[in-house]
């Protein structure tokens, strides 16, 4: 009985969100694909949530097979003329077709259309996290506290540097700071890397170097992250914490901004990976996804909603990499089309998706062991 109430436990408090949460994501991006296809005049014969068979569907009137598939972990939009769910032209099916029929395919679409085509569907991850951020915003506000420094603890690089109680934090590396939360996104995405705090104090502007600390935290759910750290805190008497609302358009513009501190941060975190400053353990896969989505259920559906986002970003984000089998490998072709005045050949662009496919396959293994290795530690 036991087992029984701990296997259901485990299925709606995780499963089930990680599994809402995916298809939402998966199915924004893929209708990108989708309605721009559709505009450009191409026609689309399945549209697939998950892979794998297929546990149920149907046939719209322009012969589309919309369904979901056994295998929740992505999705696909088939392209006449395509040989494959990831988009590989069928060429010898296309040589046989007549020239209006040809039209109508992906491949014999013009370079902007199939550009345009595939470009939607990160676009479509973006828009959805801007919107949920807007709605978010616009229901809930925003918590913010004045950048104002109540208390700096011992032995950390802010007491190593001189900053002290009640030191007004202006700007960081000449980027101005509104509020403790920009203090804190910009510093957590820099451990050992040197910056330099504009501080004003008693009327007073000063300059203050110092590197943050790479620290490893625990979360409220025990997970275990590594952050850069300079020791500062504030307080509700000296940061005047308050609820910031905002309007639909104002909603929206923070929804833009929030999205950007995700890229941004993104670029920032690859980019500690390759100097070393960041350890690679923190790349998550499906199972750290779900993990999180189930932490956040407990919390709310404003929660859940967050990590969407959040997740739809990433998404986005990934698949515009210049990897073969991405979105991103397939505009780096068109951009070679587009200076050659051809087509890249059918050989080469096999060779380089099959090394794409191995390149993603080995990501996915290594995000998984992260995963395990996470669980088990």
């Amino acid at each position: 009985m036991t087992f029984l109430v701990d296997t259901m436990h485990f299925i709606l408090g995780y499963i089930v969100p990680f599994l809402l949460v995916l298809t939402l994501l998966v199915f924004v991006h893929e209708m990108g694909h989708y309605l721009v296809g559709r505009w450009s005049g191409i026609r689309i014969l399945a549209f697939s949530v998950g892979f794998g068979p297929e546990l149920i569907g149907f046939t719209d009137r322009h012969l589309t097979r919309w369904k979901i598939c056994a295998i929740p972990l992505g999705g696909y939009v088939k392209f006449y003329g395509d040989e494959d769910a990831a988009s590989t032209p069928d060429y010898a099916k296309l040589e046989t077709l007549a020239p209006e029929e040809r039209d109508r395919t992906f491949l014999g679409a013009a370079l902007w259309k199939r550009a345009a085509t595939v470009a939607a569907g990160p676009i479509a991850n973006f828009i959805l996290a801007i919107a949920i951020f807007a709605v978010l915003f616009s229901i809930y506000g925003k918590q913010i506290a004045d950048p104002i420094v109540a208390e700096v603890k011992p032995d950390s690089a802010a007491a190593a540097a001189g900053i002290q109680p009640g030191d007004l934090l202006v700007a960081i590396d000449g980027n101005t700071v509104k509020t403790f939360d920009d203090v804190r996104r910009y510093v957590s995405i820099r451990p050992e890397t040197p910056i330099v705090i504009q501080v004003k104090r008693k009327g007073t502007s000063l300059d203050v170097p110092m590197t943050p600390r790479r620290t490893e935290i625990t979360d409220q759910f025990g997970n275990k992250v590594e952050l850069g750290i300079i020791g500062i805190l504030t307080n509700q008497e000296t940061g005047n914490f308050r609820l910031q609302t905002y309007g639909p358009i104002e909603a929206v513009g923070q929804g833009a901004i929030e999205s950007w501190n995700i890229v941004t941060g993104t670029f920032k975190y690859l980019s500690n990976l390759v100097t070393g400053r960041m350890k690679a353990d923190q790349l998550g896969g499906p199972i750290r996804v779900a993990q999180a989505s189930g932490q956040m259920a407990t919390i709310g559906v404003a929660a859940v909603l967050h990590l969407a986002a959040v997740l739809s970003v990433s998404i986005g984000l990934l698949n515009l990499m210049p990897v073969p089998v991405l979105d991103g490998g397939h505009l780096m072709f068109y951009a070679v089309e587009a200076i050659r005045g051809k087509p890249v050949g059918p050989a080469a662009q096999d060779v380089a998706f099959r090394i794409g496919f191995a390149m993603i396959l080995m990501l996915m293994v290594f995000a998984t062991w992260n995963d395990i290795s996470s669980l088990l530690g």
